[in-house]
């Protein structure tokens, strides 16, 4: 293994298709050989969504100071190497919850993917599962969950709690019947965030049909045809698919609000519901505190994901790699803590694994490289993920995941 190591080249990207290099790995499409990170895959699905639909991606809330701060917390460490050690034979294999996924890394759940390109979360979803990792389905989809987890049994459910203790009954029941193995609950949304940026960008939910809507589509055709056309004309309008046990309302509906009701009264005994009625593995996902991981444990949460939603709930959260050391500490080293959260390189996958989380999510970049190549473009994001691991694990002298540690790290400033 060369440090120029290609990603056709590689285990993680050689399963799927459209295309096989002639020993048999995955190839490159050619109109993707220009993107060499996820930050290209972002610049192109700039100039390929509508405004309204990019900002919605993209944005936190106010004054974006915990997105911005998620991505600048990278920026808190320096890298200790080790040379002469052998890495010949390293190895992204990762062991979760008993199964063994081809990296430590695994798509995010995000909601209303099949905006922004078409059959959003199922393409996710066949990736994730092409390549060898976890997919998290998002309980704001436009997609029936059912679908999901019929094209990658090995999908996960994220689940945004209902208000009432019956619809969590219920819901619980339906994805469970679905064959779910793995239900992911969000803790952090209370109340819905100050996404001031949607109001600007003109990105509403309910979706409102108005002349600047239909302009802004005219003057992207590639997703007016590609995307929303192509739903409507197959699939109809789209629904929020999975809030509850029942088909919800479309998302021009002008009470689409009131499908997922109030939250600020949900505390832990509702986890405890969850958990006695749920005999899968159980995850929340939603933590920043000690305190609260400490809690989940105790609730019976097999593992969590430390999150701050992305930046878009409560500005000026703390960043989940800055939250991510204490509440590994307050756990132990063999609870499964998970975390997402402005990762954009491979590096930073290595970093949150030296303090140590066990797995890392990574959300936008995929959404991104589905919305400008499909399927294709999420293989090719997983794709540089890995090359970008495999390559830097050289660099450090680490033949496996698990032998990263804080030893490997500097805290900058420190002495």
């Amino acid at each position: 293994m060369t440090d120029e190591l290609r990603l056709q080249d590689y285990p993680i990207a050689s399963h799927t298709s459209p295309g096989q290099s002639a020993s048999g790995g995955w190839q490159v499409p050619k109109r993707l050989q220009r993107v060499l990170s996820l930050a290209d895959f972002e610049d192109a699905a700039r100039r390929h969504l509508p405004a309204p639909i990019f900002a919605y991606i993209s944005g936190g809330c106010e004054r974006d100071r915990a997105l911005h701060g998620s991505e600048d917390a990278f920026d808190d460490y320096d890298w200790i190497p080790r040379v002469f050690v052998s890495t010949s034979h390293r190895s992204l294999s990762t062991a979760l919850f008993g199964k063994n996924w081809a990296a430590p890394i695994g798509i995010a759940p995000m909601g209303v993917s099949a905006l922004s390109a078409y059959r959003g979360d199922l393409i996710q979803t066949q990736a994730a599962a092409a390549a060898q990792i976890p997919a998290i389905m998002s309980g704001s989809s436009l997609i029936p969950l059912e679908d999901i987890v019929t094209a990658n049994p090995d999908a996960w459910f994220q689940v945004y709690v209902p208000g009432e203790p019956e619809r969590i009954d219920a819901l619980v029941k339906r994805v469970a019947a679905a064959g779910f193995q793995t239900l992911v609950v969000t803790a952090d949304v209370p109340v819905s965030g100050n996404r001031e940026n949607n109001i600007r960008a003109r990105f509403s939910t309910p979706l409102r049909p108005s002349l600047r809507l239909a302009w802004d589509g005219i003057t992207h055709p590639r997703w007016l045809f590609s995307t929303a056309l192509k739903t409507i004309l197959r699939h109809g309008i789209p629904h929020f698919e999975n809030s509850h046990a029942t088909r919800g309302a479309p998302i021009i509906a002008s009470n689409v609000m009131r499908e997922f009701g109030a939250r600020d009264h949900l505390n832990w005994t509702h986890v405890k519901q969850i958990r006695d009625r749920w005999k899968g593995r159980l995850v929340v996902k939603g933590i920043l505190s000690p305190e609260d991981a400490q809690m989940a444990r105790q609730y019976g949460a097999d593992g969590i994901i430390v999150s701050n939603h992305g930046g878009r709930q409560l500005d000026g959260a703390i960043a989940p790699l800055r939250a991510l050391p204490g509440i590994v500490r307050a756990l132990g080293p063999d609870y499964p803590v998970m975390i997402d959260g402005g990762f954009r390189r491979g590096s930073d996958v290595l970093m949150a694994l030296a303090l140590g989380a066990k797995f890392v999510f990574i959300g936008r970049p995929f959404n991104y490289a589905g919305t400008v190549a499909g399927q294709a473009g999420i293989t090719h994001a997983i794709g540089i993920l890995a090359t970008e691991m495999a390559r830097n694990m050289a660099l450090l002298g680490v033949p496996n995941p698990s032998d990263l540690g804080p030893q490997h790290l500097r805290r900058r400033g420190s002495t």
